[in-house]
């Protein structure tokens, strides 16, 4: 049998296409290190997130590639890796930081916060490097959901500036308020200066490399989300909302909001929170005490990608408010949340490769 040659491998991988992007692996770049030693054929396939919920599928299509088109004795060794994709390249600001998200809800207790917190636990869990800014100044809650309410961030100083080093909780780093006030004291601040607050834990703190910095915003439309939008440049929003009639509306209006022509965040999909009722006791009943498809609709009315449902559970609650987030365990309620998280990976990388690059916004408003 004639030698293998990196050109057959070439050849052969040009015919599996990424099934999100729509193209094949070796015009996108994703193929690497190809080695070749008689039988043996080594090579990296690197993905652009490692929350890649179709590694697998991938996988298995480089192997049928090979074995059909360039050997059937051919042993595969495949690295299944990862680089997480960006249009935020020489950012004047978080140059390190890949892709920033803002999580909005458009009316407060639809469980914005723990699908934060959840989110971020699960990208983690997949490989990423992730943070979360607590943006909700008056009622920061990211704190409690990660069990971290007593600490507070170290100050290093770099170039002559004094900058905030983020608590890392579950493989997350986290900023938020809560962790330079009391629990038990309110904040009392005019809108200007919850505004310079968020301001700081953009420009004042010491993230690192990231992936993902996901923005936990306020509900509504406020002051702190025109000062995210005008500050940074970000990749795209979610909006979480839950079934019934009046969170629809509210959502909806949160999500026209980054549609605004002169804001023009683009919207990465919907997540609809406490989508039903399942007893513990009867874990395959579901009972839709909110309304059902409340959020499928919201999201084919809008044109944008509806990334899941999360269950009304005892188990959310009591995870949220003991500080070990739901997704940190291998249960319906864990895997529901990486789906999700799986679902929002994929529309960044979608994102990234086919819409232009996010500029920071100017409102004069």
């Amino acid at each position: 049998m004639a030698d293998i040659s990196k050109e057959q491998i070439i050849k052969a991988l040009a015919t599996v296409e990424d099934p999100d992007l729509k193209k094949d692996l070796v015009s996108l770049g994703m193929i690497k290190d190809i080695e070749i030693k008689g039988n043996n054929i080594s090579f990296s396939v690197v993905l652009t997130t490692p929350a890649c919920p179709l590694k697998e599928l991938i996988k298995k299509n480089c192997e049928n590639a090979i074995h059909e088109i360039v050997s059937k004795e051919a042993k595969l060794f495949i690295n299944m890796t990862s680089n997480v994709t960006t249009t935020r390249n020489n950012a004047a600001l978080l140059p390190n930081v890949k892709n920033i998200i803002a999580i909005s809800s458009g009316k407060g207790g639809v469980g914005k916060s723990t699908v934060s917190a959840n989110l971020a636990v699960s990208l983690a869990k997949s490989g990423a490097k992730v943070g979360v800014v607590d943006a909700d100044i008056f009622g920061p809650s990211i704190p409690t959901m990660f069990n971290c309410e007593h600490e507070q961030p170290a100050i290093v100083e770099k170039e002559g500036k004094n900058l905030i080093v983020p608590i890392t909780q579950y493989g997350v780093k986290l900023i938020s308020i809560g962790f330079l006030t009391s629990p038990e004291d309110a904040v009392v601040w005019r809108g200007p200066m919850a505004s310079s607050a968020l301001k700081q834990f953009l420009g004042d703190a010491e993230w690192g490399e990231l992936d993902y910095l996901l923005i936990d915003l306020p509900p509504g439309t406020s002051d702190i989300h025109l000062t995210l939008v005008q500050t940074v440049p970000v990749t795209g929003a979610i909006v979480v909302t839950t079934p019934q009639k009046v969170a629809i509306k509210d959502a909806q209006k949160g999500l026209a909001m980054f549609k605004q022509p002169q804001i023009n965040v683009p919207v990465l999909g919907v997540v609809e929170n406490m989508a039903y009722f399942t007893p513990a006791e009867l874990p395959d009943n579901k009972y839709y005490i909110f309304g059902e498809g409340g959020g499928s609709s919201l999201a084919e009315k809008n044109n944008v990608e509806f990334l899941g449902q999360v269950p009304l559970v005892q188990s959310i609650r009591e995870s949220g408010d003991k500080g070990y987030p739901a997704s940190l365990k291998d249960e319906a309620t864990g895997l529901a949340f990486m789906e999700i998280a799986e679902s929002l990976a994929r529309q960044v990388a979608i994102r990234n490769a086919q819409q232009d690059k996010t500029s920071i916004v100017e409102v004069k408003a």
